[in-house]
């Protein structure tokens, strides 16, 4: 199966720490860059995407660096949600990449692996070969799976030009080219049928296509539609309603509950199935198509004793401990929180999901609780942005007092130059738990 189908996984620190880490780390070589040399840990973390490294920092300064180890088997960590302004040609894919040595916190053991089982009745993992490792606490942080190869002519579709997707490192320089590319016709942006991370990321790509064509002349001749498995543009009605008025103003095409089942590439066709009329499908000619591809649990999550019924981790939504196992916590894509699969998300969530292991480790009950906030700045052009905040019953929850739904040049250049300093040395060194206290700090006290 190609690589291309599955990601592991949208207040700084003093620039001086990077000076005081152990001098092997400049050679790349990592305290653990090799299997680990324990076979039992105080705080087991599965997966070294955002969650994962957040949480095995947080941690270290719980229990110590010893008492810690990440199990990851990528070499390279990448800021994802910049991938929207990368295959916009925005931004450089080198800029959303760091050695997995590099933001693994120093001491913290990094064991470089796949989980193959977990066991939660006997507090231990098996990993690649069958190595077990046990632990006191675990903390699932795995991630989310891509699937391409679920729609047909995929991911070897990918070989052809005219063609990219977002959501994948082997993809996203694709749809640059793809939309340099573009001469006239259709320019179709698609998204599937299943949960995915980042909701709004498929749209996003859209409207600044459609900004590109307006700066380069191309405009009058692009037909550009957003075929969406859903049933509406947002799930907030605040910036849905906002989101609609640009889809009139700029002429896109909207068509709901189309699920895009098969790529001809060669001919350069895209097959949707109408969901409200299962069976009938739609062909439609393309000379831009953009990818979201189907998404699901990781593998080793599907009929594990930690997930639910689907395959995501089954975990408390207030606390993030597990249902069942009360030393199994969750965070993250990979869990069944009923809220949106972005990195702002996961900022939020490590806030909760630190107080709720120090809890429990005091043999308390946890009662910091997680309120589902999430965010997505919804890129509307080369220098806009709608900065939606919301929580669990979709709620706007915004963090500065203004009309959040409006478009601005400010949230912009939050999003492209902010929030990637903030990810690198604020959450990842895990000093930033969301932007709670900022937001009440704004209104005065006031939800």
């Amino acid at each position: 199966m190609s690589n291309i189908g599955v990601v592991s996984s949208c207040s700084c620190i003093h620039p001086l720490v990077h000076l005081l880490r152990p001098s092997i780390q400049k050679t790349g070589l990592h305290t653990a860059a090799r299997l680990a040399a324990k076979d039992y840990y105080e705080v087991l973390v599965l997966g070294g995407g955002t969650g994962g490294i957040t949480m095995s920092a947080r941690m270290k300064r719980k229990v110590g660096a010893e008492n810690v180890a990440v199990v990851e088997p990528s070499e390279t960590h990448y800021y994802q949600p910049i991938w929207t302004l990368v295959g916009a040609g925005a931004k450089k894919l080198a800029t959303s990449a760091r050695p997995t040595a590099r933001v693994v916190p120093s001491g913290v053991e990094w064991i470089k692996s796949r989980v193959q089982e977990l066991n939660p009745d006997k507090s231990c993992v098996y990993l690649e070969n069958d190595k077990k490792i046990s632990y006191k606490y675990l903390i699932i942080a795995l991630g989310i799976s891509l699937h391409y190869e679920k729609i047909k002519g995929l991911p070897e579709g990918f070989n052809h030009p005219k063609i990219g997707s977002n959501y994948s490192v082997h993809t996203v320089e694709k749809t640059w080219r793809a939309l340099q590319d573009f001469k006239e016709g259709n320019a179709i942006f698609t998204f599937p049928n299943t949960p995915v991370k980042c909701a709004g990321a498929p749209q996003k790509i859209m409207y600044l296509t459609e900004a590109y064509l307006r700066k380069t002349g191309k405009r009058s001749t692009a037909n550009i539609i957003f075929n969406t498995a859903l049933g509406g543009i947002f799930g907030v009605q605040k910036y849905a309603e906002a989101l609609l008025e640009i889809i009139k103003a700029r002429d896109i095409n909207v068509n709901y509950k189309r699920n895009l089942i098969e790529v001809r590439a060669d001919r350069r066709e895209a097959v949707f199935e109408n969901l409200d009329k299962p069976g009938e499908t739609e062909v439609y000619k393309y000379d831009m198509l953009h990818v979201t591809p189907p998404m699901g649990p990781p593998a080793v999550l599907l009929n594990s004793p930690v997930s639910d019924a689907a395959g995501w981790v089954d975990v408390d939504k207030e606390t993030l401990q597990h249902k069942k196992y009360h030393n199994v916590f969750g965070i993250g894509d990979c869990t069944n929180l009923p809220t949106s699969k972005t990195a702002a998300a996961i900022a939020a969530q490590s806030g909760v999901l630190d107080k709720t292991i120090s809890f429990v480790m005091k043999n308390k009950f946890p009662t910091k609780k997680y309120d589902g906030y999430t965010s997505c700045p919804l890129v509307t052009g080369y220098n806009r942005v709608i900065l939606a905040e919301f929580d669990y019953n979709a709620q706007p929850l915004e963090t500065f007092p203004i009309d959040q739904s409006k478009e601005r040049l400010t949230m912009y250049y939050m999003k492209a130059d902010m929030m990637p300093f903030l990810y690198w040395y604020g959450l990842l060194k895990g000093y930033w738990g969301g932007p709670g206290p900022i937001r009440k700090l704004l209104h005065l006290g006031l939800k």
